[in-house]
């Protein structure tokens, strides 16, 4: 009987010691990540935070601005949105993000009701010669628009609405004249000249703010997705 006692024992603190070892383990725990790309198309500097913490360290995000691909943890997470400069938060922002996607977010305005979430797809393949471009509609009381890309070679985005995001076209690169169009009609609401490189990827959006009785001269942001 003694000896049952003693060999128990001894199986009990050889035990104790693996579960020990396990609490001590220096392995780093693996957290998967998703990647997420913030757009401000409104008119104030933004910043960007999940459950408490920034996420835009380099810089502030600036009017018509992107934050450029940011790593996150995938999965389902609480996002803040609040001013430069500013403690508190415009609006909470829940996303359930997957990690074997990439995202882009549209800020709008103030609210979370407004924003604008997309799965970016962004094949390079082929485009030596040309560039691939999108068009998102981020102007919430802009109404239905048209967005003529080019002369010769014209993209047309045709009646796209609040929130409407087009897949990605491909046209030869170069200086282009783009202009925004109220839709169905030749009153033309943004007038402008960009330059597209060849072999990039990119996203045309409207400033938030734009209305169909803003200025012809400027209403549109550009970035480069790849």
């Amino acid at each position: 009987m003694m000896k049952f006692k003693i060999t128990v024992f001894i199986a009990l603190i050889g035990f104790l010691g693996i579960v020990s070892c396990k609490k001590g383990d220096d392995t780093a725990i693996t957290t998967l990540t998703t990647n997420v790309n913030f757009i401000n198309a409104t008119t104030d500097t933004l910043n960007y935070y999940v459950n408490g913490s920034r996420l835009n360290t380099t810089s502030a995000s600036y009017p018509l601005g992107a934050t450029g691909y940011l790593s996150t943890t995938f999965g389902e997470q609480n996002y803040q949105v609040k001013k430069d400069g500013n403690a508190t938060v415009l609006f909470n922002l829940p996303l359930s993000l997957d990690t074997a996607k990439i995202y882009s977010v549209f800020m709008t305005d103030n609210t979370a009701e407004n924003t604008i979430t997309t799965i970016d797809t962004l094949d390079k393949d082929n485009l030596s010669d040309t560039t691939s471009i999108r068009f998102v509609h981020t102007s919430p009381n802009l109404g239905d628009v048209d967005v003529r890309v080019g002369e010769g070679d014209t993209t047309v985005f045709r009646s796209r609405v609040f929130k409407s995001v087009s897949v990605f076209l491909p046209l030869n690169a170069g200086v282009k004249r783009i202009r925004v169009y109220k839709a169905g009609t030749d009153v033309v609401l943004s007038d402008e000249m960009r330059i597209l490189q060849t072999n990039r990827v990119y996203t045309l959006f409207t400033k938030a703010a734009l209305t169909a009785t803003a200025s012809t001269t400027s209403g549109t942001g550009l970035i480069i997705n790849k």
